[in-house]
């Protein structure tokens, strides 16, 4: 079978195609062939050794991705041969409480990815996707989409009526913008593209904010807001926009830190204090969130925002393409 591998130095000239055997399932595992996968930023940093610049090689990427059951070993009940899974982003998080064992079970990163024609997991570390997306969409779910669900519905306690500010139009800021309109909240979004921003108010976006036309974004989110800001800020960012952030939410609201995709910058805390403001790390999500967002997406038949899909063969022109920033929703692979 074929796997996509980081075989003797990091960085994405440098992945590989390579021929391994067929793996063959263990008790309590299931065997996958996979069908689609899709990318994030995180993939982007494994590879280029900026995630873990001690990675060990060989190495196989990519956490995201959705296979059809084509083996079980002994004692597994979850799933059946024949069904379509996706993997869980943390093998070992079940539900409850992030911990330390199920932190470092993260695919692509703690462990092993799965970029390979066929991959073996642990049957309580697969999920059942919903039946009316295609296997590119179906691929998008376990870290964008589940990372905006927890930090909207599971943690953020989202409600009908409250406003939520994205940044940008990558995976998880577009999967924000479809979870909080589905719960009835008004988005406001920013990007540096006017293209862009008009695809996002077609998705149901109230307003949409040029960032470089608009430096002082923040001013215009409290305008926008009646002075008030918003009740939730999904930070993709990181610490580059963290002030603005700040500046953007209400008295008492919520920013959830995602990403690191402006780059350094110096952090105030202080409007934490005096806004007492909560602000809270979002790492993706548990097993357990990751089911109850897919019966949302399939009773709201809800369809992820897919850029492109680019064959398995072209991995390093689909990573290149995402590095160029100039997708919208999420790249996919296929087999």
């Amino acid at each position: 079978m074929k796997s996509i591998v980081l075989q003797n130095a990091l960085g994405i000239v440098n992945l590989q195609i390579v021929e391994r055997p067929e793996p063959k399932p263990g008790a309590g595992q299931v065997l996958l062939r996979m069908k689609a996968w899709s990318l994030n930023y995180r993939d982007l940093l494994v590879v280029k050794g900026l995630y873990n610049p001690k990675l060990k090689l060989p190495f196989v990427p990519l956490s995201d991705g959705v296979g059809e059951v084509i083996g079980v070993g002994e004692g597994v009940t979850r799933v059946k041969v024949g069904e379509r899974v996706a993997g869980c982003f943390m093998q070992r998080w079940i539900a409850g409480q992030l911990g330390e064992a199920a932190a470092r079970s993260a695919l692509g990163g703690g462990v092993p990815g799965i970029l390979e024609e066929q991959v073996v997991l642990h049957e309580d570390g697969v999920v059942h996707v919903p039946a009316h997306l295609s296997n590119e969409e179906a691929a998008t779910l376990p870290c964008a989409a589940l990372t905006a669900w927890n930090a909207l519905v599971t943690q953020g306690q989202l409600k009908a009526g409250d406003t939520i500010l994205i940044q940008g139009t990558g995976g998880v800021s577009i999967f924000a913008l479809q979870f909080a309109r589905l719960m009835g909240a008004r988005v406001i979004a920013t990007s540096s593209s006017n293209a862009k921003l008009e695809r996002v108010r077609q998705m149901g976006a109230s307003d949409g904010i040029n960032y470089k036309d608009t430096p002082a974004w923040d001013e215009k989110v409290r305008e926008l807001t009646g002075g008030q800001g918003v009740d939730h800020v999904v930070e993709v960012g990181g610490a580059g926009t963290f002030n603005q952030s700040m500046k953007s939410v209400r008295l008492g609201g919520t920013v959830s830190l995602i990403g690191v995709l402006a780059g350094k910058g110096d952090v105030n805390l202080m409007p934490v204090l005096m806004k007492s403001a909560r602000v809270q790390g979002i790492f993706v999500g548990s097993r357990e969130m990751f089911e109850a967002m897919n019966r949302a997406i399939a009773v709201a038949q809800l369809r992820p925002a897919v850029d492109r899909v680019i064959d398995m063969k072209d991995i390093q022109a689909a990573l290149k393409h995402m590095d160029a920033g100039a997708h919208f929703g999420k790249v996919c692979v296929r087999v």
